[in-house]
């Protein structure tokens, strides 16, 4: 990917056909040289056909670090369910525990897991299920698109959500406890399924598309703070 000599385009060729596809970027003519080297890098670092669905997260603490998590292992699109929580905003909570990933996020918002699943069974995902007596999670084989579903953080997954299942998994534990806090189980499944999609990079019109997404993001966040 380079960047043409007027600044509010970018080129890319593609592999696929050859060609030179531009795509107007004028928000980037408003971010540093810097900033603009960031967002390349890390846009270059997203993953494709690998989302992250949260049922019914009751504390919006938890749903931050797992935000945090998800920016941090190249997971762009997160979709939220909410059945019988009350709904937040995913991009008007606190940033303690996000350390703001949050509005670097892509998020989907959903009323009821049958709605959520349907559609990305539709977009071909295979839902990963988190739950008790499911398959080790590191003996999974995390392959084509993944859409990893994560419940609540006392009652776990819906029956409703569970029938959509794939595949479940489980965390082995060998101490006392049952399980991990909601966060940091997260964390560990997005930690084993990025180790093995290591190379499942966003296309590169994909990434053109989100640097010029990114740039428009960080330019309000810098008009927001003048």
């Amino acid at each position: 990917m380079e960047l043409s000599a007027d600044a509010s385009v970018w080129k890319v060729q593609t592999k696929d056909y050859g060609k030179v596809h531009k795509l107007n970027c004028s928000f980037c003519e408003m971010v540093t040289e810097k900033r603009l080297r960031k967002i390349k890098n890390v846009v270059a670092h997203r993953q494709s056909g690998f989302v992250v669905v949260l049922e019914d997260i009751h504390d919006p603490h938890n749903a931050e670090a797992i935000f945090r998590s998800c920016d941090a292992f190249g997971v762009q699109e997160v979709y939220l369910i909410f059945d019988k929580e009350k709904p937040y905003n995913p991009q008007k909570i606190g940033k303690q525990s996000s350390s703001s990933a949050n509005k670097w996020l892509t998020f989907h918002i959903f009323h009821s897991a049958e709605e959520c699943l349907s559609e990305l069974k539709k977009m071909k995902y295979k839902i990963v299920a988190t739950a008790l007596g499911g398959e080790s999670l590191f003996d999974a084989k995390l392959e084509g698109k993944i859409a990893l579903l994560v419940g609540n953080e006392h009652s776990g997954l819906s029956e409703e959500a569970l029938t959509f299942a794939d595949l479940k998994l489980m965390i082995p534990m060998r101490g006392m406890v049952e399980s991990l806090n909601v966060s940091v189980a997260s964390a560990l499944f997005l930690f084993e399924a990025t180790k093995q999609r290591a190379d499942k990079g966003l296309t590169k019109s994909d990434q053109i598309r989100l640097v010029e997404d990114f740039s428009a993001r960080s330019s309000k966040r810098m008009n927001r703070s003048d």
